[in-house]
């Protein structure tokens, strides 16, 4: 691999390092595993939530290296998902924090959405949010409400 390869995934794992942190900086956990998990556990679950077009565009903005967490496991002919309300998608974020329960699940995602939508274009966001059912998209601000 050339050394302009590596450097590639270098900056990728740290770009990924920078977004964790600054999620964990807004949530306030100091605890970046747990940010992590937070932010791959809300990706995945807005991939599988919106048509698959968008979900690719999505994909698009975020770092090489969350690009790949985004996609692992994902079965596009099964999405959108059929069960697409926000207590479904509260569910499912609580399910991946069995072992260590979010004291405010919807809160946690809303600052996750909110931290996204200073990492992803207008355009891109506003298709995205389109996309969801009314009572996901409540959890996503818009813009100027996240600044």
């Amino acid at each position: 691999m050339s050394a302009m390869g590596l450097e590639s995934i270098d900056h990728s794992v740290q770009l990924t390092h920078v977004w964790i942190n600054e999620l964990d900086a807004r949530l306030r956990w100091d605890n970046k595993a747990r940010s992590y998990r937070l932010l791959r556990t809300v990706l995945q679950a807005l991939r599988d939530w919106v048509p698959v077009n968008e979900a690719v565009d999505l994909a698009a903005q975020l770092p090489t290296h969350l690009r790949g967490v985004y996609y692992e496991h994902w079965r596009p002919a099964t999405t959108p998902t059929k069960h697409r309300s926000k207590a479904d998608f509260v569910a499912r974020v609580d399910h991946a924090f069995v072992q260590d329960p979010i004291r405010n699940t919807a809160a946690a995602i809303a600052v996750t959405l909110q931290f996204l939508t200073t990492k992803i274009s207008s355009g891109e966001l506003e298709n995205i949010r389109q996309s969801l059912p009314a009572d996901v998209r409540v959890l996503w601000p818009d813009r100027s409400e996240a600044a």
